[in-house]
């Protein structure tokens, strides 16, 4: 285990928190594979998981600078971390601070339960630097929001606060600032006490009902995602981000 990603396990509830604050938590591939690591390990013995990080950010979303070196996350191997999580057999919370921007937006929402603080926000900014939505959200956020609140989400690459989420059925519940952890240990150490085989049935019962575009949106997303990562429109947007000025894009 890397120490971007930290775990902690207490009565049979594991907390994976990743530990990147220099960088509101940017994701990458140490990161990732961590957090990956880390919900398996919980799989053979906990009784739920809670993934978070700290007060100012639950995930920023990708780290550029691994962007700019050409390397990005991985797509693959992030999409294969994202499936896991949905499908392991423990329920799952996400305890949102901050931004949960990009792939981070799409970390969170793979968890079974999100609980927000009133104020952390979502955020697909993939379009900023000339890319589109991964990590599954195009079907993450379609399956709760609809389509019309994921094609904003994805075209507009504005915040949803946390009351928003709360209302368009991204979130589960939204607590007062700093307070999101100790919500989701309350709700995770009730789980823990619960029915495993119960709680496991319906959480897959759910996720086979609710996310059945899933693996088709991860190859269309690692496909279209290639090549949008092959164009000049990328290299602008990241390289405006970087020089923080408005990019020009010319669909090239």
């Amino acid at each position: 285990m890397t120490s971007s990603v930290l775990t902690d396990q207490h009565d049979g509830v594991v907390t994976v928190t990743i530990n990147r604050p220099e960088s509101l938590n940017a994701l990458t591939p140490e990161s990732m594979q961590g957090i990956g690591e880390a919900v398996a390990e919980a799989a053979t013995g906990a009784r739920a998981v809670i993934i978070t990080g700290n007060d100012r950010s639950f995930s920023s979303g990708a780290d550029l600078q691994g962007s700019v070196q050409g390397g990005g996350l991985g797509l693959e191997r992030a999409n294969a971390i994202i499936r896991a999580i949905i499908d392991v057999e423990i329920p799952t919370i996400a305890a949102v601070s901050g931004p949960a921007a990009g792939i981070g937006c799409s970390l969170a929402l793979a968890c079974d339960y999100m609980v927000m603080s009133e104020e952390s926000y979502l955020m697909l900014a993939f379009s900023k630097i000339g890319l589109m939505p991964d990590g599954g959200a195009t079907a993450l956020v379609a399956a709760s929001a609809g389509r019309h609140r994921a094609m904003k989400m994805a075209l507009t690459a504005e915040k949803v606060w946390a009351k928003d989420a709360l209302e368009w059925g991204l979130a589960s519940e939204v607590v007062g600032a700093g307070t999101q952890l100790e919500r989701a240990q309350e709700i995770a150490a009730t789980w823990a006490q619960g029915p495993p085989l119960a709680y496991a049935k319906a959480t897959a019962a759910i996720n086979a009902t609710t996310l059945t575009e899933l693996d088709d949106a991860f190859g269309r997303e690692l496909e279209d995602q290639t090549f949008l990562r092959s164009t000049n429109d990328f290299a602008e947007g990241v390289a405006a981000f970087m020089e923080k000025r408005s990019p020009k894009y010319t669909g090239q």
